[in-house]
């Protein structure tokens, strides 16, 4: 498998279109054959996903493209068009859920261009892709695109190639995908948004929707392994679902909240390892760094212990997302989170979230001067609730709840930082033992007082931020 990030803009070029002089060398013209395949009712291109099967001077290869925020990430592998590769379909399998993709569409493209360049420096390269809609043997549409996609360049250089082309007549694209605009379909629409004052089941149904959304949309990226804030996405959803679950229990019918709890913790289960492992070995590979020399070499020694238990933990997470009972949930979150089962209530989003509120400064009052460890984690969680429960009621409560989610983002941060300097202290005295080599032994002494540093600081620091949260409820939950 060959993989590829994506950094490009699209643009449309009416007919008679030239490119305007640029520097840099032609690129060799090129036809490419593409045959697109989806289910039946395009869940695949609704994601921003494309699945195709392309042939150019009789070699075919399929291509996956993941969307990436403004990017897309672009997967090859090598086969035949005669079926979808197994590890395509297991990558898709939260999109796929068992259907088989079927051939949609078959384009035609030639492609001409050049390779721009600066100083030596191959910044991007500009296409134009004629493209040809075939039904059969017949062509039914046909449409042009200029297409940037930088190569060595940086966005200021994109933006600038841009500038050039619309300056030589290039308009905006045609913003939908190539098999949209093959099939002549209107663009993918969004999850419609409630209005500020629509009742609260209906926006309690639209955050759970958009959080199976963000589950599904990180579910390849999380499979591939290759890009560790696709799992924190994942793991942030899932986490951000029971919560407000959690604090739409009223809103909604009990024993259905209790089941779907249950499975998104098991989900959480499986996705939490490997994300407190993909933090704290980055947590403690910048501290190595920060030793230098030959402490920081003995400490890698160390880290390549975690990063192996990574590994494990990843093929442990990829066997748990294959299992039924992950795509049952799925499928289960699709379905029910179009219209969740409701109970009968009067309360209003921000009834909701104040109780999240008063637990949570009951568990910050109760801290004491000098709390332990694990009381300070259990605020930590008890922040994210009410933090969670405050943004589903933010359009409704207005500005006051938005400056209380910065406030508790802030606390949130701080008691994170110190839970994650205890959890690695903790870690690396298991991993040294008391058979260690010297030099690794000193090394793991120097980053385990860089971790009473950062506890000490997080302990300083969060009463204040304790103080501007609490303040900032005020009128608001309280």
């Amino acid at each position: 498998m060959k993989a590829t990030l994506e950094r490009e803009r699209k643009l449309t070029a009416p007919p008679g279109y030239v490119l305007p002089p640029l520097p840099g060398d032609p690129l060799p013209a090129r036809v490419l054959r593409s045959t697109y395949h989806d289910t039946p009712g395009l869940r695949l291109a609704a994601a921003g996903i494309t699945l195709r099967h392309r042939v150019e001077h009789g070699r075919g290869a399929w291509q996956v493209k993941l969307p990436r925020g403004s990017a897309r990430l672009e997967l090859e592998y090598e086969g035949g068009g005669r079926a979808v590769p197994a590890e395509v379909t297991a990558l898709l399998t939260a999109h796929l859920r068992g259907a088989k993709p079927v051939a949609v569409a078959r384009l035609r493209t030639h492609r001409s261009g050049v390779l721009v360049r600066s100083g030596g420096r191959a910044l991007a390269e500009v296409v134009v892709d004629a493209v040809a809609v075939f039904e059969g043997r017949r062509i039914t549409r046909r449409f042009e695109e200029l297409e940037v996609e930088l190569v060595d360049g940086t966005v200021s250089d994109l933006r600038g190639i841009v500038r050039q082309l619309r300056r030589a007549g290039a308009v905006e694209a045609d913003l939908r995908p190539k098999l949209f605009q093959a099939l002549d379909l209107p663009p993918p629409e969004p999850d419609a948004r409630p209005a500020r004052d629509a009742p609260a089941g209906e926006q309690v149904a639209a955050a759970l929707r958009a959080q199976y959304r963000a589950i599904v949309r990180h579910d390849p990226g999380t499979r591939l392994g290759r890009e560790p804030e696709e799992l924190h996405q994942m793991r942030v959803a899932t986490r951000r679902m029971r919560a407000t679950l959690r604090a739409a229990r009223p809103l909604l019918d009990a024993g259905w909240v209790r089941e779907l709890r249950a499975e998104l913790g098991w989900l959480g289960g499986a996705l939490g390892p490997v994300r407190d492992l993909d933090v704290l070995v980055e947590h403690l590979r910048a501290d190595a760094g920060a030793l230098g020399g030959d402490d920081e070499a003995a400490f890698l020694t160390l880290i390549l212990k975690l990063e192996a238990e990574r590994a494990a933990g990843r093929d442990a997470l990829r066997a748990a997302m294959t299992e039924p009972r992950y795509l049952a949930l799925v499928e289960r979150l699709d379905a029910d989170t179009r219209a969740p089962p409701a109970a009968r209530s009067r309360r209003t989003l921000r009834d909701l979230a104040a109780p999240e509120f008063r637990r949570l400064r009951k568990a910050m009052r109760a801290l004491g001067a000098h709390p332990p460890d694990e009381e300070l984690h259990a605020a930590r969680i008890a922040v994210k609730r009410a933090r969670y429960a405050a943004e589903l009621a933010e359009r409704s409560a207005g500005r006051g709840a938005t400056a209380f989610i910065r406030a508790a983002k802030v606390l949130q941060d701080v008691l994170g930082d110190h839970q994650d300097a205890s959890v690695a202290e903790g870690r690396i005295r298991a991993l040294v033992g008391p058979r260690a080599p010297a030099g690794q032994a000193i090394a793991a002494g120097r980053v385990i007082e860089r971790q009473h540093e950062r506890r000490r600081a997080a302990r300083a620091a969060y009463p204040k931020a304790w103080r501007e949260l609490e303040r900032r409820a005020d009128g608001v939950f309280v």
